[in-house]
């Protein structure tokens, strides 16, 4: 049996962060765990100090359950330094290098207007992009045959 993965990412705004990587990966919030109807209701069973709150977290996933969860959560140190591992967005579909470079421009663009910045250009290859809080992420295409 193989290991699944879930990647976490440091943030200063939960709910700024979620919505931006929901944009870029179409993911959406995972519901709590079983018993539990809302996150709330499921944080309640921790020990938490008072000044966290619901709005300090967020949860995403895959809504086809195919990629690994995202969990976004609240930090009160701010980020200080390249990232050590980073996401890769791949836009999908066939055709042409020139075709695939168009879809990945169109993705970048759509993604500055979300909120993040372009950082970098490898034309006909990748761009190197930030979200709203400074994580680098390359935008680039699947495979070939994807």
């Amino acid at each position: 049996m193989t290991a699944r993965i879930d990647l976490t990412l440091d943030c200063t705004d939960a709910r700024l962060l979620a919505g931006f990587w929901k944009t870029a990966l179409g993911y959406v919030d995972e519901p709590p765990p079983p018993p539990f109807a809302t996150r709330e209701e499921w944080l309640a069973q921790f020990d938490l100090p008072d000044d966290d709150s619901a709005d300090d977290g967020a949860w995403l996933c895959d809504p086809d359950g195919v990629g690994p969860r995202l969990c976004v959560l609240k930090v009160p140190e701010p980020k200080t330094a390249k990232n050590r591992l980073h996401m890769d967005v791949r836009v999908p579909g066939h055709g042409t290098p020139e075709e695939r470079w168009e879809r990945i421009r169109a993705e970048s663009e759509r993604l500055v207007a979300a909120g993040g910045s372009v950082l970098e250009v490898f034309d006909g290859h990748h761009v190197v992009m930030a979200d709203p809080e400074g994580n680098e992420f390359c935008v680039g295409a699947g495979p070939a045959s994807a």
